[in-house]
């Protein structure tokens, strides 16, 4: 992050494989899922990289212009444009984006900074990469995606101006590591605990079934193993629901902690929230009750 007057730029970078079948909407989540980390900031993304990974035996070039047709859709949205980028043999489908962008260096979002008595709040709910690994798996079919794909495709662009507008104190977006990596990565250093609420953390259609069906990533194995130590869960909490907490997400929603009367502004608007808990002084542990 670099300043520049009353501004800083952010930038940040993202590459994903294939998480729905249709090459221009795989460009489009990729694009919402890059510009994310701007949003996290507080920020407003203005150009973007293309980089992408091309095994060019096993898919026309045609396939390549529709990722990238769906990543401008984005941009436009966005109000950011593609100004170029890079490609590369690859054995697998990889795409995403380097974006630029900028933010008032008086309201950047900060990942730490949360204070006791702050409430949190998520802006999406979970279960992303359960979804896409049952539909790689033939378990759901792209019809019974829509859902999750209308998820994955809605910026965080005004939930992140909303998180500004209440001086929130730390904010994050919830990707790879799931909802309890990202907590603990806001409560690193800090003498904090995150409290969450189970049963207000919101969770997608079919989530569970697929849980069932034995549809869990393994990234969802490798961030419950992460967190040994770190996080506290009742007695008889299930594993699928660590596994469903734990669940990397791809394009998913902020994470935020501010002060309840901030939750107004939130109230006031369109946009999808839950609060899931509340910052408590503690040790640095995730705290599920």
């Amino acid at each position: 992050m670099h300043l520049i007057g009353d501004q800083a730029v952010v930038e940040t970078v993202d590459v994903i494989t294939p998480v729905v079948n249709d090459p221009f909407t795989f460009g489009a989540i990729s694009a919402a899922n890059s510009i994310s980390d701007v949003y996290a900031m507080g920020g407003r993304p203005l150009t973007a990289l293309a980089i992408a990974g091309f095994p060019s035996c096993d898919y026309e070039p045609a396939v390549l212009r529709e990722v990238l047709r769906g990543a401008v859709s984005t941009l436009k949205r966005a109000g950011a444009v593609l100004i170029g980028g890079h490609s590369f043999q690859n054995d697998e489908m990889k795409f995403g984006l380097s974006v630029t962008g900028v933010v008032d260096k008086e309201r950047i979002l900060r990942v730490q900074g949360a204070a006791e008595g702050d409430v949190i709040v998520m802006t999406k709910p979970l279960g992303i990469g359960i979804l896409t690994t049952a539909l790689k798996g033939g378990k759901l079919t792209d019809a019974q995606m829509g859902a999750a794909i209308e998820w994955m495709l809605t910026l965080n662009e005004t939930a992140s101006g909303l998180a500004a507008r209440t001086e929130a104190s730390a904010c994050t977006d919830i990707t790879g590591f799931g909802l309890l990596g990202h907590s603990a990565n806001m409560l690193r250093g800090s003498g904090l605990d995150f409290v969450i609420y189970n049963d207000r953390v919101p969770i997608m259609d079919k989530v569970y079934e697929m849980i069932d069906a034995g549809m869990v990533p393994e990234g969802a194995y490798n961030n419950l193993r992460f967190m040994d130590g770190k996080v506290e869960f009742p007695a008889d909490f299930s594993e699928d629901r660590k596994l469903l907490f734990s669940d990397p997400q791809t394009s998913g929603g902020l994470l935020i902690t501010m002060k309840e009367d901030g939750l107004r502004v939130f109230k006031e608007s369109r946009v999808y929230y839950a609060v899931i808990g509340r910052v408590v002084n503690g040790a640095g542990k995730v705290v599920v009750i």
